[in-house]
């Protein structure tokens, strides 16, 4: 259970540097994991975001140093990295439903968020179907979009929406769906089809070549995309502690969509072997 003390260890670093600005590089290395894992592994296993889970702790703290003691406003938000009062004040406004001054008054509601500890506990009885696979390197054509992991689960399948609407129009088919890290807080996502060199690349599109090497391959069964939102939590919920000889590698992974008649799509998940 190494990789969950690594994980744990990333968390109380956040906790120990709420009132400094913790990098999600340092945050991740903690865990031996690439930003780009990372971001996606704690909000599987988390509900949230790792933005979310520090500002919700920042306001957690904030709140208890306002409401507990004499501390100035002004003092606690720059204490927990707001430039300004009105700043803060409005931040404490969406969390707590209530402005600063007003969190120093008797019977304040306000609301709490806990220090994560991650506890797995592997006890079975579900399935996940997979297979380790060699693969050569392939070269895939489409459309791109970047996109922050703070609001990526509601605007990922915005585009899909938006690139489904064009019907008869649409210039490739949708075979993939590919997630490419950008600089550990942003990350590119395709809409992509197998590229054929003798074929044009059409209008508005780009070709983008994935590495060969061994993958993770996950067969998922059901409506997208909650299907892919349940497979990911199983996956770095359940497997991940299990995997004996393997480890992540490299900063992108694949959605891969099978025939509609067959209702059966895919997550390939890059590894290499320790």
């Amino acid at each position: 259970m190494n990789w969950v003390d690594g994980f744990q260890k990333s968390i109380d670093f956040i906790e120990s540097n709420l009132d400094g600005s913790p990098e999600i590089e340092e945050i991740a290395g903690l865990a031996a994991l690439s930003p780009f894992y990372y971001q996606r592994i704690f909000g599987a296993l988390c509900g949230m975001t790792v933005g979310e889970y520090i500002r919700g702790r920042r306001m957690t703290l904030a709140a208890q140093e306002l409401s507990g003691t004499e501390a100035r406003v002004i003092d606690v938000a720059l204490k927990y990295g707001y430039d300004s009062p009105d700043s803060f004040a409005k931040a404490f406004q969406r969390f707590h439903g209530i402005s600063p001054s007003m969190a120093r008054e008797a019977g304040a509601p306000l609301r709490y968020i806990a220090p994560l500890h991650i506890k797995i506990s592997l006890e079975g009885g579900s399935m996940l179907d997979y297979c380790i696979m060699e693969k050569a390197p392939f070269t895939v054509v489409g459309t791109k979009r970047r996109f922050n992991d703070e609001t990526s689960y509601r605007e990922v399948p915005k585009f899909w929406d938006e690139w489904m609407a064009q019907g008869e129009k649409r210039p490739i088919g949708g075979a993939f769906g590919v997630c490419r890290d950008m600089n550990g807080k942003d990350f590119e996502y395709w809409i992509a089809d197998l590229y054929m060199p003798w074929e044009e690349i059409p209008e508005g599109c780009e070709t983008l070549v994935i590495p060969g090497g061994l993958w993770a391959i996950f067969a998922c069964r059901g409506p997208l995309p909650d299907a892919f939102q349940k497979m990911n939590t199983q996956i770095w919920s359940e497997w991940l502690p299990s995997l004996k000889g393997y480890k992540l590698a490299g900063n992108y992974n694949l959605e891969v969509y099978g025939p509609p008649e067959e209702s059966v799509n895919y997550i390939w998940i890059p590894l290499v072997k320790e």
